[in-house]
């Protein structure tokens, strides 16, 4: 089988997939997976601009990913940004370092290309499911864009909107330097209105009710699943396909908007990285399971990674 090495570079976090993949069969062997939150976008909400601390934390991680690549011997790596370096003034600093360090350019995708990569990570493995029904709707919740996508086998329509975790927080609930702690009222209302705007805008061109199974992808989901689990440390093993009833989703996001940095840092399978900005990934969740009366969410631990890994080996074969 082609072995393949997939980066994910986000708004939030960096994350990195070295695989066996078999494009044919269907498998994907897992020979090592991480993450590491960086705060790429930090900041770019406001300045345009991609911060040097956050650009130094991002190729410190590379330099990391790139011994592991070295180490497995994978025959081809595909590096693929998003939102954050999608939009700032100076991503060609971001694309000249990933370059140098990774000997391979970081592709700058569009929203549409992400969604379809994030389909394909999340609903490869759900082939046959006998207790799952088509279409899927898969929603990849980022730090700076929430990526919409129904299909069955094949992607039909899919949306890009630019409400995330780390952008609605910067936006709404960061005042003179500081996180909001815990958010008021006000702010809260604030994000949930442009959620609902987000999803008025993804729902011209994806038909979010006619979707049957809801699968939701990244960090602020399988943090709710490992919440919903009552996990007393993360464990990918126990939230890869729970499946996570809307009434938890609601509590768990009216707990969390109503907690502090400390109450929420003190959550056992809480990254470090998403205490701030889990708030308003979770209201994403639960906006999106409102608008399209889900009544449960698929919560998936493959995901825009698995699907560039897919891609790559098909590209191997």
């Amino acid at each position: 089988m082609p072995r393949v090495a997939a980066i994910d570079c986000g708004t939030n976090s960096i994350r990195l997939l070295v695989a066996d993949v078999n494009p044919t069969t269907g498998e994907l062997v897992e020979l090592d997976r991480r993450m590491q939150i960086v705060r790429l976008g930090q900041g770019v909400d406001s300045t345009g601009r991609l911060a040097q601390d956050a650009l130094d934390r991002t190729f410190a991680a590379c330099r990391e990913y790139a011994d592991i690549i070295e180490k497995h011997g994978a025959q081809r790596t595909r590096f693929v940004a998003t939102s954050a370096s999608r939009d700032a003034e100076n991503r060609d600093d971001f694309v000249h370092g990933v370059r140098e360090i990774l000997g391979v350019d970081p592709e700058v995708i569009t929203g549409d290309e992400e969604a379809e990569l994030s389909f394909t990570g999340a609903t490869k493995e759900l082939t046959g499911r006998t207790d799952l029904h088509r279409p899927y709707l898969v929603v990849d919740i980022g730090g700076g864009s929430t990526e919409f996508v129904v299909g069955d086998d094949h992607v039909r329509a899919a949306r890009s909107v630019d409400v995330g975790c780390v952008r609605m927080t910067e936006r709404h609930l960061v005042r003179d330097g500081a996180v909001t702690d815990p958010p008021e009222p006000a702010q809260i209302a604030a994000i949930r209105a442009d959620i609902e705007a987000a999803l008025d805008l993804a729902e011209q061109t994806v038909p979010l009710r006619e979707a049957r199974t809801l699968v939701g992808l990244a960090g602020s989901v399988t943090t709710v699943a490992a919440i919903a689990l009552g996990l007393e440390e993360y464990d990918p093993a126990a939230i890869h396909h729970a499946r996570v009833p809307f009434a938890r989703v609601k509590e768990i996001a009216g707990r969390l908007v109503q907690s502090t940095h400390a109450e929420r840092a003190a959550i056992g399978a809480m990254h470090p990285g998403r205490v701030d900005v889990i708030a308003a990934g979770t209201l994403v969740l639960l906006a999106t399971m409102e608008r399209t009366g889900a009544e449960d969410v698929v919560v998936s631990e493959h995901d825009i990674l698995d699907g560039i890994a897919w891609k790559t080996a098909e590209g191997l074969g």
